[in-house]
């Protein structure tokens, strides 16, 4: 009898990150101890905060079947003795909330673990973090660069618990850029196809000039990526670039999104200067990242191309990434152009998307909803909420045919998705129920699986 290797260490893999989440993290939920199945559930007494509207309404009844909202209905005019009830008890329902720049693999573990631990060993933190992503209220994310592919598998499964993944798969980059994580002792690199540990691992792979970005952009689709990431500037956390370096060019850039268009979907870029930006939007790039050195030329053509900001709340606050060194000096400029940047953003109408961008720190995941809060500096309450809801959903909708959900996202609306929080409170009022999950999510559901019912 022939094994297939690589399927069996899959498989052996992620039977391992069961293991590992459900022994060795109390703040985490097992699959074994959600509701296996869907059922038919009822929320009685809700305030429906519906993802788009201003401001919640009145105590309704919302009816789930399956993996969608069936009805929302003023009187509950079906019987009772044929669905699970939750009483609602006048709390918020609302749509799971969405990180549109979240790093599944690259938030769970510090950089240089991630250069010298075992596959085994990332996939296990993943597959941990992963569940307490949905425990915080987190039931879809767009994943900006790192190898989960293998994760979004184990989730759709439910070998594992964690949230929706739209995954970009490995973050292409040129020599020296945002996305190059090779030691100084990879250079000079060779022609014999040897790759570094950070490309073999998945977490960025180099690409110079057309062919070869054309060519990455292809291997990234093929294992399953629904929208592409390319480094388009300096970065904070990267060793060799600074913050003012434009990277890719033109050319370079339309490659990728060509690629990117005959698989009907897009590229996003991180950039924050207004050279990357410009030349990004030149070659046809769709997503900005950060954008936080925006000027006012440069918003002035996103806005007349259409372009999306994929924002994220940089400010100098207790949920800062830390950085040292050089790496602190590039941190504390992108923070200073962090306000400037909304407020062009707001002037010319861009459309603009939420994400946290945690990286390399899985100390700070926890924070995930806080940092969420934190846009208030910028938008109101409502606002932001919908931005973390209908709006990122909007977003991810770039994806087109690639998208790998059937469905209406961070929407309460008859027929959307069955993806639902009922909090403790109103979060308009009070956003800052978001930001204590375990304390304020009464119910967490997903696909329309109860992953979490206090109430019970």
């Amino acid at each position: 009898m022939r094994f297939n290797l690589p399927i069996l260490y899959t498989c052996i893999l992620l039977l391992g990150a069961v293991t590992s989440v459900s022994a060795h993290s109390p703040s985490t939920v097992s699959p074994s101890t959600a509701v296996a199945e869907k059922q038919t559930v009822l929320f009685k007494n809700v305030r429906i905060f519906d993802g788009k509207s201003t401001k919640l309404t009145p105590p309704m009844h919302v009816l789930v079947e399956g993996n969608q909202i069936k009805a929302i209905m003023k009187e509950i005019n079906i019987p009772l003795d044929q669905v699970k009830l939750i009483e609602g008890a006048n709390r918020t329902l609302m749509p799971g909330l969405i990180d549109a720049h979240w790093h599944s693999m690259l938030a769970a573990l510090p950089a240089m673990k991630m250069m010298s631990a075992e596959v085994a060993d990332m996939n296990f933190m993943a597959a941990q973090e992963a569940n307490n992503t949905l425990m915080r209220g987190f039931t879809t994310v767009r994943d900006l660069g790192g190898p989960v592919f293998s994760l979004k598998r184990a989730i759709d499964s439910k070998i594992v618990t964690g949230p929706r993944i739209w995954p970009s798969g490995a973050i292409i980059s040129q020599t020296g850029g945002h996305g190059d994580f090779r030691m100084t002792y990879d250079i000079p690199s060779t022609s014999n196809g040897v790759l570094s540990r950070g490309e073999a691992a998945g977490g960025g792979i180099i690409a110079d000039g057309p062919d070869e970005v054309r060519k990455r952009v292809r291997e990234q689709l093929m294992l399953g990526a629904t929208q592409i990431k390319l480094a388009a500037g300096g970065g904070v956390s990267s060793t060799y670039d600074p913050i003012d370096v434009a990277q890719y060019s033109v050319e370079e850039f339309k490659a990728a999104v060509d690629a990117a268009d005959n698989w009907g979907t897009y590229v996003s870029v991180h950039a924050y200067t207004p050279k990357a930006i410009q030349m990004a939007l030149q070659g046809g790039v769709k997503v900005i990242e950060h954008a936080q050195l925006l000027d006012e030329p440069t918003a002035k053509m996103m806005a007349s191309k259409g372009a999306w900001l994929s924002g994220q709340a940089f400010i100098d606050n207790e949920f800062a990434n830390p950085q040292v060194g050089a790496n602190r000096q590039k941190q504390m400029q992108v923070q200073a152009g962090t306000d400037k940047a909304y407020d062009l953003a707001k002037k010319y109408k861009l459309k603009v998307s939420w994400g946290t961008d945690i990286l390399f720190n899985p100390q700070m995941t926890k924070n995930q909803g806080a940092i969420l809060a934190t846009m208030t500096r910028w938008y109101s309450p409502v606002e932001v909420l919908k931005m973390a809801t209908s709006t990122n959903a909007e977003l991810l909708k770039l994806s087109g045919e690639r998208s790998p959900y059937v469905g209406k996202l961070g929407v309460i609306e008859e027929g959307a998705l069955a993806d639902i929080l009922l909090v403790n409170g109103d979060p308009i009022e009070n956003i800052q129920l978001i930001a204590d999950p375990e304390k304020n999510l009464a119910v967490i559901m997903k696909d329309g699986v109860i992953y979490k019912n206090q109430l019970d």
